[in-house]
């Protein structure tokens, strides 16, 4: 009854520690590939070659569902997988469609036509590669029309966040914000389009004032697994056991996720 939960690098724990404490009951697979982290600047076949062998990884370990913990991969790979590559039987999920949801008001399965929403200025903050795709733009407006989203990619962001350095992850949030406002200058929403963003949301909270309303995605994405798994319950996978795994050096990886997390966390090889 095992869940896959893959991310380029540790920025997905967030999205772990949402869904496995929305869902305690149901065991989760954890892999980073922390190898080849990050994936924000590489190029989409690149990113989809990856992506592919690592949800094939978590498929070897009894995930029959795996939720892609990072926005990046989402952004550059899911609909092609989804099209072209994953194989009855199995799912494999993003982490775009909470979200969407929560900022159009609408269930994904709505699938009427694209009407106005309340929020009409929104901020996205993201991986380069995630930014250029312009694939939250691209689901957005099959729900919503009117809507003016403007994507700053954050350089350098998830790589401090990554080495634990978080004087310098502040100077950069606040960098981006102040690059973004320069272009819209009030924004009434802001979306954090990465999983490692959530460990600075504060910083985006302070940078960006106390009228822009923050979206972060954990407990968006754990209440939609709840909801996803309450109807597909056929898509829990045979494993049993919960676990991390890693590309990367294992002990290494164990102490930056445990300072990352502030919690032991300890990474087997995949």
């Amino acid at each position: 009854m095992a869940v896959g939960i893959f991310d380029s690098g540790l920025g997905g724990l967030t999205v772990l520690g949402a869904v496995a404490g929305r869902l305690p009951d149901v065991p989760f697979v954890y892999l980073g590939d922390n190898a080849h982290a990050p994936y924000g600047v590489r190029d989409p076949d690149d990113i989809f070659r990856l992506t592919c062998a690592g949800v094939e990884r978590l498929w070897e370990e009894g995930c029959d569902l795996v939720v892609l913990a990072c926005n990046t991969a989402s952004a550059a790979a899911l609909r092609r997988m989804q099209e072209t590559w994953v194989p009855e039987g199995k799912r494999v999920l993003g982490v775009f469609v909470p979200l969407i949801e929560a900022l159009t008001e609408r269930q994904w399965g709505d699938n009427s036509p694209p009407r106005e929403v309340a929020v009409k200025h929104v901020a996205l903050f993201a991986t380069p590669t995630t930014v250029s795709s312009r694939a939250f733009q691209r689901e957005l407006a099959f729900r919503a029309i009117g809507v003016d989203v403007e994507a700053q990619p954050c350089g350098g962001l998830v790589d401090a966040i990554e080495q634990g350095d978080m004087i310098l992850a502040e100077a950069l949030v606040q960098s981006h914000v102040e690059a973004l406002k320069r272009r819209m200058p009030r924004p009434e929403a802001a979306v954090l389009g990465c999983t490692h963003y959530p460990l600075m949301e504060e910083a985006f909270r302070v940078a960006l004032g106390p009228d822009v309303a923050v979206y972060s995605q954990p407990s968006l994405v754990a209440a939609s697994l709840a909801d996803y798994l309450g109807r597909h319950p056929d898509m829990l996978g045979p494993g049993v056991a919960s676990g991390f795994l890693t590309t990367g050096d294992p002990q290494a990886v164990s102490a930056r996720a445990t300072q990352f997390m502030r919690r032991g966390i300890r990474f087997r090889a995949a």
